[in-house]
């Protein structure tokens, strides 16, 4: 728990194990606040924020996605089977947020529409019912994402990419926005030549920093157009492409794996019409 102030966050990560550069964040935006800059000293005079790092250890121990029990956590908001999300309702209840921060790591397959630079981050303000209705809720997430994008064009313009808003009945950022519970999903994606997602991390940082932020400047948070001007996400990208001159190109797209505590990145075959996609890394066979 950091800060005094009455504007009540709640921001969580790794709810999918193998998701981690959020949680780096977090750690980075520990690290911030024990600086006590202005910055720092303002929000933590404006704002109470709640912290879960790791929602899914068993799942970061195992590089899963889903728990010891085999257990999707995001799709876990209406039974609530799992112990961990037994515990995150347990504490959105109690604490009663404001804002909450729902953060993930989206595949490498992810670009930015209209361009051709992959998505290294992108934002979503879930919906809470089909028809994507525009509810206050809604709309007070999708300010606070605006105010995000604002700052991140400026560090890496075109990078940034907006997350399908399709409803998930039993997602857990569709249902806490449902209950009237402002929440900002971030997904933290891929930057050229970033597989361990260093660049990534430093944008996910800036990411929360900057939208805690905003709800510290603000109390008002009723302009929401600007969300929609972010771009929608395309599935453009591969992560590799062997080119050879006498026969047909090979796609490939990486499978990260836990092998001695090391994470490796496996190059899977892929199909597809090679002309669709983007590549992050090309080779060229000569012979």
């Amino acid at each position: 728990s950091i800060g005094n102030g009455s504007k009540k966050i709640l921001l969580w990560s790794q709810m999918h194990g193998n998701e981690r550069t959020g949680t780096k964040s977090i750690f980075d935006l520990l690290i911030f606040f024990k600086k006590e800059c202005p910055i720092a000293n303002h929000i933590v005079s404006q704002c109470t924020i709640h912290i879960i790092p790791i929602l899914n250890p068993d799942g970061a121990e195992m590089y899963s996605r889903l728990n010891a029990n085999k257990i999707d956590l995001n799709r876990d908001a209406v039974k609530r089977i799992a112990v961990e999300s037994q515990l995150l309702r347990k504490e959105l209840d109690k604490f009663k947020p404001d804002f909450c921060f729902n953060l993930h790591d989206q595949r490498t397959i992810f670009g930015v529409s209209g361009t051709d630079k992959p998505a290294t981050i992108s934002f979503l303000a879930p919906s809470e019912n089909r028809l994507r209705t525009i509810t206050k809720s809604r709309k007070k997430t999708m300010n606070v994402i605006a105010a995000m994008n604002a700052i991140l064009q400026k560090f890496i313009p075109n990078h940034v990419g907006r997350y399908t808003d399709e409803f998930y009945p039993t997602a857990t950022g569709d249902n806490f926005q449902k209950l009237g519970y402002s929440t900002v999903l971030i997904e933290s994606g891929h930057f050229p030549e970033d597989y361990e997602r260093e660049v990534a991390r430093k944008y996910t940082f800036l990411s929360l920093l900057s939208g805690i932020q905003h709800i510290a400047d603000f109390s008002v948070y009723d302009k929401f157009e600007a969300y929609f001007d972010i771009p929608d996400n395309s599935k453009n990208f591969r992560d590799l492409v062997y080119r050879f001159k006498n026969k047909k190109d090979q796609v490939f797209q990486y499978e990260e794996v836990l092998e001695q505590g090391e994470i490796k990145f496996i190059p899977i075959k892929v199909k597809g019409n090679i002309s669709d996609f983007i590549f992050h890394k090309e080779i060229v066979f000569v012979n």
